[in-house]
């Protein structure tokens, strides 16, 4: 029986004969199996410095050891059931995050993921209103499902039958252009990033922000601020709209909410209310979900992590400016807390590879010249310093 599956399987790799992965990723050549805090190794045993989190998902650093207990405790117990019981690790989950984020009088619906979070989202805007047009920002990115891709700036990316004629994207900032496209009273939602991840850390002000929940106010469409990337306590505020004076019909969260657990969730405004059958989901908020989410939660509390994104995140973004004046690659650092923008006067691709490969140091990147940081939260300033110290050294190479 040994012999022959050993020379079955021997057949299969030589004629090439089984199944690939579907080849869309370009991949960095290292092999990450281990992570710590804003540490991670790959499997020859070399230690990284992580300022990326895994595209800002790692929210209180890796394999925390309350987060490993509360897991492994729910998964011992149970992992999932589904939506048609009582599960009161939702409950507990909503009545913490509505505590901690301000939003106590809003309602939770739980799914897997960002993209899924602003599908609901949009789609729970079109039941309320009963409209089909969207304004979404120049650059944004909401995510790569049907609704989602199509609010995303990004042609590349969405296929022809997602391109059914919903949206207009118009200028970050620009509060005369949204207004002129609300006065035709046919818009059902409004979706921005108050921070743009992936359209480089460019930020709404306080005054577009606000004229746009006003304007939003006035022509009946709903306002959905996307907090995938820039939420959940990334900013040094729990949702980076808190820094914008306003207040979102829908919040959208995913990322960081379960440290790498898949979750994604809205917050809903009390305005909406509920039909059964409206919104539905197989895997969102099951038993092994909350219970990640419920830690995280933990960890924020009882380690000031949003506290700590805000502090950190201004001693880093000081500490590249002043590199910036002797360092003439950098052209800008823009940001708040933890989610960073580095304008290079080179594209990236050299200096992000040099950082991995000579560095050993994760970045991310936006756009052809921008470097991307998106550290867990518990990133310290001795961490912070060491990387300034190894952008510096790359920079000079």
């Amino acid at each position: 029986m040994f012999c022959s599956r050993f020379f079955v399987t021997l057949h299969l790799i030589i004629n090439n004969n089984y199944m690939n992965l579907f080849d869309v990723y370009p991949l960095f050549d290292v092999n990450i199996v281990r992570g710590k805090g804003c540490k991670v190794w790959d499997d020859n045993g070399k230690e990284y410095l992580d300022l990326y989190g895994g595209h800002a998902v790692i929210s209180i650093g890796h394999s925390h050891p309350h987060y490993i207990n509360k897991v492994s405790e729910q998964v011992s117990r149970l992992g999932f059931y589904s939506n048609s019981v009582v599960n009161k690790l939702q409950a507990q989950l909503a009545e913490r995050l509505g505590r901690l984020s301000g939003y106590d009088d809003y309602q939770l619906f739980l799914i897997n993921s960002g993209a899924e979070a602003n599908e609901n989202a949009l789609k729970l805007a079109s039941f309320t209103n009963g409209r089909t047009r969207v304004l979404s920002a120049t650059k944004a990115f909401h995510g790569r499902t049907s609704l989602a891709v199509e609010v995303t700036n990004n042609p590349k990316i969405i296929a022809p039958i997602n391109a059914n004629g919903h949206v207009t994207y118009l200028p970050l900032n620009d509060l005369a252009a949204w207004e002129a496209e609300l006065q035709k009273g046919d818009v059902s939602a409004v979706i921005i990033e108050c921070i743009q991840g992936v359209g480089g850390i460019r930020m709404a002000t306080p005054d577009f922000a606000q004229g746009l929940e006003r304007l939003c106010h006035e022509h009946g469409a709903v306002l959905i601020c996307d907090e995938i990337q820039c939420g959940y306590g990334r900013s040094g505020k729990f949702f980076a709209h808190q820094w914008l004076g306003i207040r979102p019909d829908l919040i959208t969260v995913a990322k960081g909410i379960a440290n790498g657990f898949p979750m994604g969730g809205v917050l809903i405004s009390p305005a909406f209310k509920p039909v059964y059958g409206q919104l539905g989901t197989t895997f969102g908020g099951n038993h092994l979900g909350c219970a990640a989410a419920l830690a995280v939660l933990d960890v924020f509390e009882e380690e000031g992590l949003v506290e700590n994104a805000r502090q950190v995140g201004d001693y880093l973004m000081g500490r590249l400016r002043e590199l910036q004046k002797s360092e003439s690659h950098i052209a800008d650092v823009r940001g708040r807390g933890l989610m960073i923008g580095i304008d290079l006067d080179v594209p990236y691709k050299e200096t992000r590879q040099a950082l991995i490969y000579k560095k050993h140091c994760f970045t991310g990147c936006a756009g052809t010249h921008t470097l991307r940081l998106l550290p867990p939260l518990c990133l310290s300033r001795d961490e912070a310093d060491d990387f300034v110290s190894r952008l510096q050294q790359v920079l000079a190479l």
